[in-house]
């Protein structure tokens, strides 16, 4: 079965191509059932490729697929080959098992829309370059990946490019993200210079017998993956292009924050993880920009009004607890927490999906309300969805992933980090139950309708069992690829910390109950008191880091545009080509086609020439 993991995403990618070439001339249902089984396919071979590695595995737990050389260029021959161990099979499940239920939900979400093929083709390319992603046995071939997504992430922002905001918003997403990818392109041609090769095995092998601890080099190499993995997972100080990517249909947000791009990061700084064990201060300020985060996004959602806009922020704090994870050294807790991000957050948007179209395409959740019987799913989903969130002691996957990481950051002596975590999650009870509480409870302000069929249906269901303890006892074959974090087997007083965060949690999900269960006059006297509302405007706009952006760099490029509108540099270029021109023009007049003006002319040039020849 392994000779068959080419097909994990050759099957997408031909999905694309069908879908792409076939558009116009295909129906929706062809183009639903090729969308949707491509990703199918992916999984089922994802699957036996998983079951033959951990059943048969090898020496070193993985299995490398040679498809063939990509480039010779000197000493640089990069291979087009997977490679496939415990990281990178639990990659593949999440992108591909958690990408099909999406894809089937998006079939009856898109239903309708005259993109519907444009849209399934560009999902197969998101799903495609992910795996390229996760699977490359080369860093070269993981960036092509990388830029993969970015572009997809573009063309699905955008998707409904006829609003001039959707298109702003795939721009904003696409350029944000390149800052951080010039920062990895130039941390790899710094790894290349170091030590010949690309190639992440021997990459990993090498360095330690290359680098000192702690080295300049090795800790500038660190903190340009640094920079590529905070653009693509939209951490501190790259984060502003994240909830604006809520422009695009509601499957593509799902798609993005819960299986693929945003994860993107987390990967790459697990899978780089020697490296960043040989920059001890690269690493220790992954785990700060992790939980600044956390922190930033968790305030912020306290005050959206968006239902989008409010999971988006989530992801964002969530993405926050891996790097705070992975700062730690708890490098399995990370990629846990990264599997059971991906069942509640997709679920949670698969819900926010069928709520909008349920309410007419309405996102505003304080025009929503008492929603809890006309769409009894949706509502059980996000009561699943949202206590996995905010990690509801033992019976949700996300108590469990959690949990692991804030004993691991307390075990490892990072109490600051420790502490973030546990004040990130108070904050997640607090604005998840919001959302419930405001658009479930309460009194009904929009006439809403329940969505129906099996790929509305089944998606749902299966996101909100493993949202449960179901996924929680999921656990990641890491153990040949990454260590173990610090505190393993801590006994009483890993109980301690579960029982605390735990408590955290529900005192949150009270506090948000009081708050914002009846007629909410404390919300409402907080909101318009001196204090509040200043504080609340702050908060909405995130702290204001868009504005700050804004003068920093939007305004100045914007003022040299316009002073620059006439070109000066290049009429100076076009006066130097004038001139010559001009040159040329007299000089052409000297060409007669008269003998004696030839002549006349030699016998002139050898005077000169003999006279200069004299005098000098």
């Amino acid at each position: 079965m392994l000779n068959l993991l080419f097909l994990v995403f050759l099957s997408p990618l031909l999905g694309f191509l069908i879908l792409s070439l076939g558009r116009g001339r295909i129906s929706q249902n062809l183009a639903g059932v090729i969308g949707v089984g491509s990703i199918g396919i992916s999984a089922l071979v994802t699957l036996g490729c998983g079951i033959q590695l951990l059943t048969h595995p090898s020496a070193d737990g993985a299995y490398t697929q040679l498809l063939w050389q990509w480039m010779q260029v000197g000493s640089f021959n990069p291979r087009f080959a997977l490679r496939l161990d415990g990281l990178s099979l639990t990659m593949c499940g999440v992108i591909t098992g958690v990408g099909f239920l999406i894809h089937l939900f998006a079939s009856w979400y898109m239903r309708g829309d005259e993109g519907f093929t444009r849209f399934f083709s560009y999902m197969n390319l998101f799903v495609a370059s992910m795996l390229f992603l996760v699977l490359g046995d080369n860093l070269l071939f993981l960036y092509f990946g990388w830029e993969g997504v970015g572009l997809c992430s573009y063309l699905l922002i955008g998707f409904w490019y006829q609003d001039p905001a959707n298109g702003s918003a795939a721009r904003k997403a696409f350029i944000v993200t390149r800052v951080g990818d010039t920062f990895m392109a130039i941390g790899l041609f710094l790894l290349f210079r170091e030590l010949g090769t690309l190639d992440i095995q021997q990459a990993m092998a090498t360095a330690p017998g290359h680098f000192e601890v702690g080295s300049k080099t090795v800790t500038a190499i660190a903190f340009l993956l640094l920079g590529g993995a905070v653009g693509k997972s939209a951490q501190l100080p790259l984060q502003t292009w994240l909830p604006d990517a809520m422009a695009g249909p509601t499957p593509v947000s799902a798609l993005i924050h819960a299986a693929t791009m945003v994860t993107a990061g987390v990967y790459l700084i697990a899978r780089t993880r020697v490296l960043f064990e040989l920059a001890p201060l690269a690493l220790h300020w992954v785990g700060i920009v992790g939980a600044a985060t956390l922190l930033l996004a968790g305030f912020t959602a306290l005050v959206q009004t968006d239902i989008k806009r409010i999971l988006a922020y989530s992801t964002m704090s969530q993405i926050g607890y891996m790097f705070l994870a992975l700062g730690a050294g708890a490098w399995q807790a990370a990629i846990f927490h990264l599997m059971t991000h991906a069942f509640f957050k997709a679920l949670l948007f698969l819900s926010a999906g069928a709520v909008i179209l349920a309410c007419h395409h309405e996102q505003d959740i304080f025009k929503m309300g008492g929603l809890r019987k006309k769409l009894p799913l949706p509502f059980w989903s996000f009561i699943v969805g949202g206590s996995a969130l905010c990690a509801v002691p033992y019976l949700t996957a996300g108590f469990y992933s959690k949990d692991e990481i804030l004993w691991q950051a307390f075990a490892g002596g990072h109490i600051d980090l420790f502490l973030a975590g546990l004040f990130g999650a108070f904050l997640t009870s607090i604005y998840t139950f919001r959302l419930i509480f405001t658009v479930f409870f309460g009194k009904e302000h929009s006439a809403a309708h329940s969505g129906h069929g099996i790929s509305y249906t089944l998606p749902l269901a299966v996101l909100l069992l493993l949202s449960t303890f179901v996924g929680g006892m999921i656990h990641p074959p890491l153990s040949l690829v990454l260590p173990a974090g610090p505190g393993e087997g801590g006994g009483e007083m890993e109980h301690k910390i579960a029982l605390l965060s735990g408590t955290v949690a529900i005192l949150g999900i009270a506090l948000a109950g009081l708050l914002f269960l009846g007629d909410r006059r404390f919300v409402k006297w907080l909101n318009n008191s001196a204090l509040g509302e200043p504080l609340g405007r702050f908060f909405g706009a995130a702290f204001g880091f868009d504005w700050l952006y804004d003068k920093l760099f939007v305004r100045p490029f914007l003022w040299f545009v316009r002073v620059n509108a006439s070109d000066y540099l290049d009429r100076g270029i076009m006066a130097a080509a004038g001139s010559l021109q001009s040159l040329n023009g007299e000089l052409t007049k000297t060409q007669t086609g008269r003998i004696r003006w030839y002549a006349a002319s030699v016998a002139a040039g050898a005077v000169l020439v003999i006279a200069v020849a004299a005098l000098t």
